[in-house]
């Protein structure tokens, strides 16, 4: 892996490493965040997925999460969306391709080759991050919108990978709203049942370990009625007695001013978990 940024933060070091991925066949940038305490210690880590058109800069300059980090002790790692660089297929719409991995393993066309997100995010990054720095095996993961709809998917599909989960506005039906069907039809094709194994409201029956759900949703949110649904996910956990922490945020809307708020409840909420 190769270092690009190093930045003095919170008592520890925010860094950007770049390396070569296998999974999608081009280079992907990572920020990691190591408080000082990861100088001494094996600290858990905890993974966050962004949204859509989001790179890995997103979350580490605008989340304020460094602080909360450094406060109780694990190191932050924050991916890129999607595949990128010369010869990434992409298609002049900021809802797929380039910025929208949508966090997916793909079948179809073009997109097959390179948009191996699922693969990426809980094989190959979990053992770059393990094999590369001195951490715990203990994993959280987290997100927001489109990241939320791939923290909550790949938590509950992976329960033995992952310790604990939370999202902010995550698109939690992603097969009855128009950014997951666009995005769906094009990765996965017209079968729904493919869709299904991406879907958290569709998971939620069949999860064989419930994990304890933290979402942050902003009643000011643009995008709640129409694509983010959350009562769909309150609906699903209710029937199948699903642990669900539903905080409904006044005024908030989907930017980053909203998960500024709220990051330092997220991370106590995954500390807990992890230690």
């Amino acid at each position: 892996m190769k270092r690009l940024e190093h930045r003095a933060c919170f008592g520890g070091f925010q860094d950007v490493y770049q390396h070569e991925s296998k999974t999608l066949g081009c280079l992907m940038n990572v920020g990691i965040y190591f408080p000082e305490e990861a100088t001494t210690k094996k600290l858990p880590v905890l993974y966050w997925l962004s949204g859509l058109t989001c790179t890995e800069q997103n979350f580490i300059t605008k989340a304020g999460a460094q602080r909360y980090a450094s406060e109780h002790g694990v190191i932050l790692v924050a991916p890129d969306t999607s595949p990128r660089g010369e010869g990434i297929p992409n298609e002049e719409a900021y809802d797929l391709g380039i910025g929208a991995g949508f966090y997916v393993n793909a079948t179809q066309g073009k997109w097959a080759k390179n948009f191996q997100m699922y693969d990426y995010i809980v094989h190959e990054l979990p053992a770059l991050i393990e094999g590369n720095f001195s951490v715990s095996h203990k994993r959280g993961i987290f997100g927001h919108s489109m990241g939320g709809h791939g923290a909550l998917m790949i938590a509950l599909k992976n329960p033995d990978l992952f310790q604990s989960v939370s999202a902010f506005s995550p698109i939690v039906a992603p097969s009855q709203v128009a950014w997951g069907q666009k995005a769906f039809t094009a990765y996965l094709g017209t079968d729904k049942s493919a869709w299904a194994e991406y879907d958290t409201v569709e998971l939620i029956p069949k999860a064989t370990k419930r994990l304890p759900l933290l979402i942050d949703q902003g009643l000011g949110d643009e995008f709640l009625e129409t694509q983010l649904t959350p009562e769909l996910l309150k609906a699903a956990c209710d029937k199948s007695g699903h642990d669900l922490k539903l905080n409904l945020r006044e005024s908030h809307d989907h930017s980053y001013y909203f998960i500024s708020t709220f990051i330092g409840e997220h991370i106590r909420h995954h500390a807990q978990a992890l230690k």
